[in-house]
């Protein structure tokens, strides 16, 4: 059973965020000072002498360039350029680099989608770690295998960069395919399930005003007849209750309150001509071809067709009769229901939700329909339906699910 999906993903929490945000600048932070600490310690031969660690400026920079990540959401760019001045600065006066939470931030640009932003500042970082560039290669400068390393580095980095930043989009791009196939897949649920309501309350709704009508009328001077109208309204909305409690049972979670009657379909249709007789129309049954078990769907919106072409005739025609055509063919069914006219009114006769209804039907199996008006003043619904439904939502029978809305003609 299809799950309705939700209208949209939950926004997230914005007080979530932030302390996400924080405890990760808070990590990188404390993290890039002990890195520092460690590594100047060890290049002044650990333990430290008085006077030659780098002083108090040189870690406060490195703990804004950590603590500015608290606000790489909202502004990559910003904290990108926080992060590259204040290592740069350290590094300056302190004579090395501590990169930690500068990579944060430029894989966080590179995510956001600042490739432009991002690139520039490895070009600074290049430029500032290799000054000056005419001079490389000379004695006392940076030599050409270290410019090439770093070169090399920065290189990967963006590369591993971009391939976060691929992943992470690719992921997003199907979570949002995947929520809008959950989407439409409610959507033709809600459809399903309205069209198959439609078809059993117009259907059995008729029949029940009709034989109200037929009481109120005969109830001082035929009671006997009254009565029977009454029990005809009994067991007709008896089998409406049935009906739907199958539909509404595709809303149910539980799958032990499944619906397990079968779906109606060919083989009901005595059932549906005698309950339409009690609405006042005599339908006459023709059957062509050899019988065969069709496919549920088919079966299925074969039976919903001839049901509401012929609620459309006992509540529009005045004709009183009705001729059902069922022809088996090698490669489908012919459904065909008319009736002689006229129509009780030009509303009547107008086309409504009832045909859109039994049109998406045959269209959503791969077949076709027709309704009009005949040369003698008559009324047709015909549906050719193929033998073989199609995969898919359109072609699931009804059992534990409905097809989509429809009315009346």
């Amino acid at each position: 059973m299809i799950e309705f999906a939700q209208a949209g993903p939950r926004p997230p929490d914005p007080r979530r965020r932030w302390a996400i945000d924080i405890a990760i600048a808070v990590v990188v932070t404390v993290v890039q000072l002990g890195a520092a600490h460690a590594s100047w310690s060890w290049a002044h031969h650990s333990p430290a002498p008085a006077g030659s660690a780098p002083g108090w400026p040189a870690y406060l920079l490195l703990a804004v360039a950590g603590l500015a990540l608290t606000f790489r959401r909202r502004l990559p760019v910003g904290v990108l350029a926080a992060s590259l001045g204040a290592t740069l600065t350290a590094g300056a006066i302190s004579a090395g680099m501590i990169w930690i939470a500068l990579i944060v931030a430029f894989f966080n640009a590179v995510v956001a989608g600042k490739r432009l932003a991002a690139i520039a500042s490895l070009v600074i970082g290049y430029t500032a770690s290799c000054w000056p560039l005419w001079q490389i290669g000379q004695t006392g400068h940076t030599s050409v295998m270290v410019a090439l390393s770093i070169a090399a580095w920065l290189l990967l980095l963006l590369a591993a960069a971009e391939l976060v930043r691929f992943r992470r989009d690719h992921a997003a791009e199907l979570a949002r395919n995947r929520a809008d196939q959950l989407r439409r897949q409610a959507s033709e649920e809600r459809m399903r399930i309205a069209r198959d309501l439609h078809d059993v309350v117009a259907h059995n709704i008729s029949v029940i005003n009709v034989q109200a009508n037929t009481a109120l009328h005969l109830m001082d001077r035929q009671p006997e007849r009254a009565r029977e109208a009454l029990t005809a309204i009994h067991d007709v909305s008896r089998q409406a209750l049935t009906e739907l409690r199958s539909v509404l049972g595709v809303l149910r979670s539980d799958e032990d309150l499944a619906p397990r009657a079968p779906s109606p379909g060919l083989g009901q249709l005595d059932d549906l001509l005698s309950t339409v007789r009690r609405a006042g129309l005599e339908p006459r049954l023709n059957r062509r071809g050899d019988g065969r078990q069709l496919p549920a769907s088919v079966d299925l919106a074969a039976y919903r067709i001839v049901q509401e072409a012929l609620t459309n005739a006992a509540r529009h025609s005045a004709s009183g009769t009705a001729d059902v055509l069922i022809s088996y063919e090698a490669d489908g069914v012919l459904v065909q229901v008319d009736d002689a006219g006229p129509a009780r009114s030009t509303a009547a006769a107008q086309a409504g939700n009832g045909i859109t209804g039994m049109t998406e039907r045959a269209h959503a199996l791969g077949g076709r329909l027709s309704a009009g008006r005949r040369p003698d003043g008559g009324f047709r619904v015909a549906a050719w339906l193929p033998a073989s439904a199609p995969p898919g939502p359109a072609a699931t029978p009804e059992a534990g699910q409905a097809p989509a809305a429809s009315g009346t003609k």
